[in-house]
């Protein structure tokens, strides 16, 4: 009985599995359904409205890809969520890790940039949920030259796609005796992200003129988060030092800036 019994489980094994691995009862394999990638894949700024408000999509998700032992902090992570708060609708924020190896790279191009994410990103746009990449990269940018001080902090370069160079940040850091890489995680994050909500002039029109002629796409008023030089090392590290020697820690968006989102479904 006891054989019986155990062919008879056998036997159930078997056709549980047979019916498993068939589709239709054709014996073919079914197919993951494909990821429609396609809104996730436009210019700089396309997606500007869809952050700011809720019209389209009530949630965000932000997967945060970064090289083993350049996880963000989790204090640039809670300043930079309540950016996300003041400035966007969007209360349901979801943040996700994902940790990657590194590439092995001296530096790194945009086009080699967007090339991994292809290769590793995983959250995209689905339902109501507005998905954003943001990867943390151990390379620098290709065209740094740190003997002349010209280094980049980050950069975006699609509708919901950006990149933080995390070894330079720390690079920064380390000669600043008032910051921390916390604070130049969070100013670089908030900047960037400003771009993605199409500041200035790059998705969110300009209520009142304030670009910078020449900066494009940054704004001309001294002291806002905009300002060109907080996307590159020594204009950043000056910004920052001068607010944290008045005891504040965080560079703001000026009136323009947010005068503009607001136009544009933001708070």
């Amino acid at each position: 009985m006891k054989k019986i019994r155990l062919v008879i489980m056998l036997a159930a094994t078997v056709m549980l599995l047979g019916c498993s691995n068939s589709d239709n009862g054709d014996g073919s394999n079914p197919q993951p359904t494909p990821i429609d990638k396609s809104a996730n894949l436009l210019g700089t700024g396309d997606s500007a409205s869809d952050f700011l408000s809720n019209e389209n999509f009530n949630n965000l998700h932000v997967e945060i890809g970064y090289v083993r032992g350049f996880r963000p902090t989790s204090e640039a992570m809670d300043n930079f969520v309540t950016f996300l708060r003041d400035r966007t609708f969007k209360q349901d924020i979801q943040i996700s890790y994902l940790e990657l190896d590194s590439p092995n790279e001296n530096d790194l191009t945009l086009q080699e940039i967007a090339d991994l994410e292809e290769e590793n990103r995983t959250a995209y746009n689905d339902g109501e949920t507005l998905a954003v990449y943001i990867y943390f990269a151990d390379a620098p940018d290709e065209d740094d030259d740190p003997d002349e001080g010209l280094v980049t902090l980050g950069a975006v370069y699609r509708n919901t796609s950006m990149v933080i160079f995390a070894q330079t940040v720390r690079d920064l850091a380390s000669r600043s005796a008032l910051l921390t890489v916390s604070d130049i995680q969070s100013a670089t994050l908030n900047h960037e992200f400003g771009h993605l909500l199409g500041l200035v002039d790059l998705g969110t029109p300009e209520i009142n003129d304030h670009e910078d002629p020449d900066a494009a796409n940054h704004c001309i008023v001294e002291g806002c988060l905009m300002r060109a030089e907080l996307e590159f090392g020594m204009g950043m590290v000056s910004m920052l030092e001068s607010k944290a020697a008045k005891g504040q820690a965080v560079i703001p968006l000026d009136a323009e800036c947010i005068r503009d989102l607001q136009s544009n479904g933001g708070r």
